[in-house]
């Protein structure tokens, strides 16, 4: 075309926001309208339509004094940007909406929630920023087990009616405290020196898990100081407060793994750990159909549990 000079591809299409602004200016036939349907200033609105102006360098709007009116040029370009900026908005709304239908949900006790899967999540993220993830941490199994959860991490057996389960860890169970409560209390690396220290225990509604008094029964040692034991009502505080050393904690492996690598916790009597016939199982209901997302987080969940620190029976 002699004397005109195109555009290269990239750099045909204006700003999206340009485009918004004189299309709702178009459709208005008014700046302070559009001003009011896209929630800028009406400075804003006649900013953007000008430096469309000057982008297409046309006229698209005769301005009047409280009125504007589109040219030939404006009411061409409208025709067709309007079916297209309708089509976007189409292509957005299936993608946003796929995306909130397809978030995964997942629920898991206070324990394992805190413990073992947060520490986890964040790497997970970094390489599927795309799948959005709904934590539920509760340790009522009626809420864990909720029709609309995708996902589930219990403490049991294996056996759960309606459900596939599949073994993530055992249950292996052992003191833990801070390293200087140890340090000052060497003594507590002889279980029957453990009773005259500050025993941190969980008060709660699963009277299954084990406790002090049932761990100690395991090794013949009867416990009846209970009013020396400091209580919580959930499994995280109570790690925190050994972590924070005020005093010795029943450790369960693998929720505790992390803060004994770190250092944060040290288990004063290596050898005694009490290996249950129970463990943590991911469940996935039989009923309910899988979606690339939910597979996707399975397959992340079964792949930690594979890497998992092994802890021998004894």
């Amino acid at each position: 075309m002699d004397g005109v000079k195109l555009k290269n591809d990239r750099n045909v299409l204006p700003p999206l926001d340009y485009l918004l602004a004189f299309e709702s200016a178009a459709i208005a036939q008014s700046f302070a309208a559009a001003s009011r349907d896209m929630n800028i200033s009406e400075t804003a609105i006649s900013r953007k339509v000008k430096l469309l102006e000057l982008h297409y360098d046309v006229a698209l709007f005769v301005r009047r004094h409280r009125s504007i009116q589109l040219t030939p040029q404006g009411q061409n370009l409208l025709d067709n940007v309007r079916p297209a900026m309708q089509m976007l908005r189409h292509a957005s709304r299936d993608i946003l909406s796929d995306h909130q239908k397809n978030t995964v949900t997942l629920a898991a006790t206070n324990s394992v929630t805190s413990l073992w899967l947060m520490p986890k999540l964040r790497k997970f993220r970094r390489t599927n920023k795309h799948l959005k993830i709904m934590l539920v941490a509760s340790d009522s199994d009626q809420e864990c087990l909720a029709e609309n959860v995708d996902l589930s991490i219990l403490r049991g057996d294996g056996n759960w009616s309606g459900y596939r389960s599949r073994l993530l860890f055992g249950e292996t169970i052992f003191p833990v405290c801070s390293p200087n409560y140890l340090e000052a209390n060497p003594q507590i690396g002889e279980i029957e020196k453990l009773t005259a220290h500050g025993l941190i225990d969980v008060s709660n509604i699963h009277t299954e898990w084990m406790n002090w008094k049932t761990w100690l029964a395991h090794y013949d040692y009867e416990f009846d100081g209970l009013d020396q034991a400091v209580f919580f009502n959930t499994y995280p505080l109570a790690i925190q407060a050994a972590v924070d050393g005020l005093g010795i904690a029943l450790g369960w492996g693998h929720l505790v793994d992390p803060l004994i690598k770190s250092g944060k916790l040290v288990r004063p009597l290596d050898s005694a750990e009490i290996r249950t016939n129970h463990g943590y199982y991911l469940l996935h209901p039989e009923k309910r159909q899988t979606f690339p997302e939910c597979t996707a987080v399975e397959s992340w969940l079964k792949q930690e549990s594979a890497q998992r620190t092994r802890y021998r029976a004894r």
